[in-house]
């Protein structure tokens, strides 16, 4: 298999409007599917081990599950985004039920929490030309990335590859909050704080890595 950590230049260019890099040229730690027992804990230590403020991606009916998850992750200062209520598949849906996928998670956010969503990321990255109608009506920004790890498949070497060969300055680095992940996800943050380090590279948080 050919893996491809960076999404082709000319997807960049159509949908111009979606966030591929951060604008300050700051790495900025996303984290996909959560919030998930065992793994979120796990992530929220090292983040604050190496004082990393990261943006999770997380599916409404884990936090609906999880609560208390979702109250640590924004109580140790990160930010949460949509993925959806479901983990769905938008280009599967009606528009109304793609709506539904979209502003049951803002709901939830807003009236368990009393936090407002400002990003999203579609599930499995995959989106239509129509999605960016869609989040304007929700006031969402579409964050995308620059840095696929594929930690997902639980293989620690090609996580390493991956950040070695391709973490810039200005990278949105995907990981996974996730039972697939779980078991190399401290070794996965390690590595990415290390090859920053290494070559003088700075984490920054959403609010400024997303202007």
């Amino acid at each position: 298999m050919k893996y491809k950590y960076n999404p082709p230049t000319i997807l960049k260019k159509i949908f111009h409007e979606f966030y591929w890099d951060t604008t300050n040229n700051k790495i900025l730690l996303t984290f996909d599917d959560g919030p998930v027992p065992r793994s979120t804990e796990i992530i929220l230590s090292e983040l604050s081990k190496h004082k990393v403020k990261a943006l999770f991606f997380c599916v409404g009916d884990n936090i609906r599950k999880h609560p208390e998850l979702a109250n640590t992750i924004l109580s140790d200062g990160h930010s949460i985004g949509n993925h959806t209520f479901n983990h769905k598949i938008l280009r599967t849906l009606s528009y109304q039920e793609k709506m539904n996928q979209i502003v049951s998670f803002n709901k939830l956010l807003q009236d368990d929490f009393g936090y407002k969503v400002k990003y999203f990321r579609p599930p499995h990255g995959r989106f239509q030309l129509a999605t960016n109608r869609l989040l304007k009506k929700n006031n969402l920004k579409n964050v995308m990335w620059s840095l696929l790890t594929y930690d997902y498949k639980n293989n620690f070497e090609l996580v390493k590859f991956a950040v070695t060969n391709f973490l810039k300055k200005d990278s949105i680095v995907v990981l996974h909050d996730s039972n697939k992940s779980k078991q190399i996800i401290k070794d996965a943050i390690s590595v990415i704080i290390e090859e920053a380090d290494k070559k003088n590279f700075t984490f920054g948080e959403p609010s400024e890595c997303l202007k």
